[in-house]
């Protein structure tokens, strides 16, 4: 699941009055708020369109506990969410818990946005996935809690591997390739044997961190630009080799698209978010009306020899700094997303935060692969600036230079670099 970073400039406005509110005595690792009277939840419409049942659960929970509490909800499409959340922090009418997509935490972080949190107050915290927990971290404090997760899978036709006398899916990045390369032959230099976005960031940093690589590495406690080191460049040079060998499409494109593309007919194979493949064999989007039944999800092998490494997405929960109910909104937090909240969401096609459900659902063949997938993952740098180097698209630069051959791997690496050190230490 893709969330595009905010700019750290974004929320600069609101933070005047938030900086006043100083270190909150957190309702999870306090008691502020805890005899509230009334809770406002802010959340996607992925929870009011998809398993409202769950929210309606976690209220009772709080209501039990809190007789005559009002809960009041209210939803947001993710394109508009933080700019209303901007405005409203900026005053004194900030919701007590708010949904935020896990690279979104970040800046408010940052800024001094959400009140920290004892995670020893909520289940399995022990166990959250990496990147979840990653994405909730900043300077040695919790800032939020993870709610549900995202993956990455390889995805591809069983009838076009099959014409190219492929039976299964390959288990080793050997046996990929070698496939692809039957694929290929087969079907003509025009065919995208697998359709890999140059711009795709998600996916090249996925062969970087497959490769002992990162973005960014901090020493010190200042961050500096890691692309250019020997690991990340071999990485790179895997993913430039994928696209010169199989994609034969626009290369200046990104990844926005790709379930259409997909659906045309036009790949063999995709890696990308596991509701991907799904989506483009939906009648509305596949044009060959052959994708329906005939597409496989697999975990996407690395040149390591090991499962490579994916970006993990997904959502987290947090307290507003200025919320006056911390207590009951962490009481909340933990009833949506705790045990009896995670079995529900995994119930709806979603991924756990934590990885004792995620071995549970290892074991069933319907979700292996995504949750297997999932089990390996890397997140982008938990720095201060992070959010000014998503805004100026340095990965994305530096990818379609080293995709359409306009540079080097080495010298767009190390522009790449230089770019990341202007900006990722500054708040």
């Amino acid at each position: 699941m893709k969330r595009k970073l905010i700019a750290a400039i974004g929320i600069a406005g609101m933070m005047v009055s938030i900086a006043a509110c100083g270190d909150s005595d957190s309702g999870s690792g306090g008691s502020k708020g805890a005899d509230a009277k009334e809770l406002t939840v802010w959340l996607t419409v992925d929870a009011q369109n998809n398993w409202p049942e769950l929210v309606k659960a976690a209220d009772a929970a709080v209501k039990k506990q809190h007789p005559g509490i009002k809960i009041n909800h209210e939803y947001y499409g993710w394109p508009d969410k933080n700019a209303k959340l901007d405005a409203v922090l900026a005053t004194d009418k900030a919701p007590d818990v708010v949904e935020m997509g896990n690279t979104e935490m970040l800046s408010y972080m940052v800024k001094g946005a959400f009140a920290p949190v004892d995670p020893k107050k909520f289940d399995h915290s022990d166990a959250w996935l990496d990147g979840l927990e990653e994405s909730v971290t900043y300077d040695g404090k919790t800032y939020g809690v993870p709610y549900y997760a995202g993956g990455r899978v390889a995805n591809w036709r069983k009838d076009i591997a099959a014409s190219a006398g492929v039976k299964s899916v390959p288990e080793t990045y050997e046996q990929l390739t070698a496939a692809l390369d039957k694929i290929q032959k087969k079907q003509g230099d025009k065919f995208n044997a697998w359709y890999q976005p140059t711009r795709d960031w998600y996916a090249a940093m996925s062969f970087v961190y497959d490769a002992g690589g990162s973005i960014a590495k901090e020493e010190g406690g200042t961050w500096k630009g890691n692309l250019s080191s020997p690991e990340s460049v071999k990485g790179l040079k895997s993913f430039k080799s994928v696209v010169d060998k199989y994609m034969h499409g626009d290369k200046t494109k990104d990844e926005s698209d790709r379930y259409i593309v997909y659906g045309q007919g036009k790949s063999a194979m995709i890696f990308g978010a596991a509701w991907e493949g799904a989506t483009a064999e939906d009648p509305k989007n596949d044009k060959t009306g052959k994708l329906k039944g005939n597409l496989e999800n697999f975990v996407m092998p690395g040149p390591s020899g090991k499962n490579i490494p994916v970006f993990l997405g997904g959502s987290d929960l947090a307290v507003p700094v200025k919320s006056k109910a911390q207590g009951v909104a962490a009481e909340w937090i933990n009833a949506l997303t705790g045990a009896k909240g995670q079995k529900g969401l995994m119930a709806k096609g979603n991924l756990p935060n934590n990885k004792m459900d995620l071995a549970k659902l290892q074991s069933d063949p319907k979700t292996a692969v995504p949750a297997t997938a999932a089990e390996s993952n890397w997140f982008v740098p938990m720095a201060p600036g992070w959010g000014q180097v998503e805004k100026a698209q340095v990965l994305q630069t530096m990818l379609q230079n080293i995709g359409t051959g306009k540079k080097s791997v080495e010298a767009a690496a190390k522009e790449a670099d230089a770019a990341i050190d202007k900006v990722i230490n500054t708040k």
